[in-house]
């Protein structure tokens, strides 16, 4: 018995050391568990500790508010989608002078009077002139004479001749003496007509000498008003040339003043914009605040290859005093008026600062300020004012735009608002 004991006491498993042999790697498994989730977690706020630290930074950027256009809102005239500056000019100008080289007696005429046309204006002198056409009065009156003489032949000859005629057909006179009527009646006749001949060419002298003593007379080809005096009395007027120091090309320079209108030069690449009956506002610089009305006349079909632009001619709807020639101008072409059928609205036209838009031709680049990002949007540009860029489409009044450093933004960029301005 005893040795079946101690056999079954061998064979007997010690639960205790089982225990102690399985639960070791349970702690061990344990412990890599919680030093990788200790590793993980470290990881991750490293990571967060490198994205605070090392995020960039928020672009400080001015906001401004789009605005709606103040002119945008009337009905009957479009806005402003294109500027040009140029000058006014008169289409009706001319520097006045004489036909002949001649001296001047009287110049009636002062700068800003206005004068009517026919109206004389200067006197020349014309003792030579007035000769010449004495001179030729006389020899229109001998020509007269002489032709009254030659008539007076004419008629004595033709009864003899035709006596003549009738006795030489009765056989009452010789040939020889019919021959001799017949000759002088033709001699008479050809006298006759030669003094006619030299009549006439007497009185077109005549007519010519006329002219030219009425030459020495300079009237006003057209109403308007002198702009410049350029002659005085006892120079000495050229039409050809200034022929030196002291003759002058002209006596004055008259202005239509009715006729004056606005050129302007519109780049190549935005003629497209700009046709015939458009409407259009002008701005002097002399009177920035002083819009005028005006109309596109027409487009000279050319252009000038030095400064890729192309002129553009534009009238004035009212006349005004102040309006004056080689005024410096500045055009506004505008976009049609809105039909009642339903075309584009006038009134979503925007004005945002010039600083707020990347430009590239008649389209632009805006970020709108959403938060603290920024949001990239393409816009319908129109002009460039002294108040702003006008936004045809693409921005609503009163969205909040970025103006700087567009350069530095990009979509979703962060930014940090450090003052906000208006619209203007």
């Amino acid at each position: 018995m005893d040795d079946k004991t101690s056999l079954l006491e061998q064979l007997r498993i010690d639960r205790g050391e089982e225990a102690r042999v399985s639960r070791a790697p349970a702690a061990a498994k344990r412990g890599w568990t919680i030093g990788l989730g200790a590793g993980v977690l470290l990881l991750v706020l490293a990571a967060a500790g490198a994205w605070f630290f090392l995020r960039p930074a928020a672009v400080p950027v001015h906001i401004a508010i789009a605005r709606q256009l103040a002119s945008a809102s009337r009905s009957s005239q479009g806005v402003s989608m294109l500027d040009a500056s140029g000058y006014v000019v008169a289409r009706r100008e001319a520097t006045v002078s004489a036909k002949t080289t001649l001296r001047v007696l009287q110049v009636l005429i002062e700068e800003g009077q206005k004068v009517e046309e026919g109206q004389i204006i200067a006197r020349l002198d014309d003792s030579n002139t007035r000769a010449a056409l004495e001179q030729a009065k006389a020899a229109v009156a001998q020509a007269e004479a002489n032709t009254q003489a030659a008539k007076i032949a004419l008629d004595d000859a033709r009864p003899i001749y035709q006596r003549m005629e009738q006795q030489r057909a009765a056989s009452v006179i010789s040939a020889q003496d019919f021959d001799t009527a017949k000759a002088t009646y033709n001699a008479a006749e050809s006298n006759y007509l030669i003094q006619q001949r030299a009549l006439e060419a007497a009185r077109a002298n005549l007519v010519v000498a006329q002219r030219i003593q009425d030459d020495t007379i300079v009237r006003a080809p057209f109403t308007g008003i002198v702009t410049d005096k350029a002659a005085q009395p006892g120079e000495i007027v050229s039409p050809v040339s200034a022929g030196g120091g002291y003759t002058r090309t002209g006596i004055c320079t008259i202005v239509d003043m009715d006729s004056l209108e606005a050129e302007v030069d519109v780049s190549e690449n935005f003629i497209n914009r700009v046709h015939p009956g458009q409407g259009a506002t002008v701005r002097l610089n002399a009177y920035p605040d002083w819009e005028i009305p005006a109309q596109v006349l027409a487009i000279i079909p050319t252009a000038d290859r030095s400064k890729a632009t192309v002129k553009v001619r534009v009238g004035f709807k009212q006349k005004d005093a102040r309006i004056l020639p080689e005024m410096g101008a500045r055009v506004a072409f505008l976009t049609d008026a809105p039909s009642s059928s339903g075309s584009e609205p006038v009134s979503s036209a925007t004005l945002i600062p010039t600083d707020a838009v990347e430009a590239n031709g008649d389209t632009g680049t805006v970020f709108v300020v959403d938060g603290t990002r920024v949001e990239r949007r393409s816009v319908k540009l129109g002009s460039r004012t002294s108040e702003g860029q006008i936004v045809l489409s693409g921005l609503s009044p009163g969205t909040r735009v970025a103006v700087g450093d567009l350069s530095r933004l990009a979509d979703h960029t962060r930014v940090s608002v450090s003052a906000q301005t208006s619209g203007e």
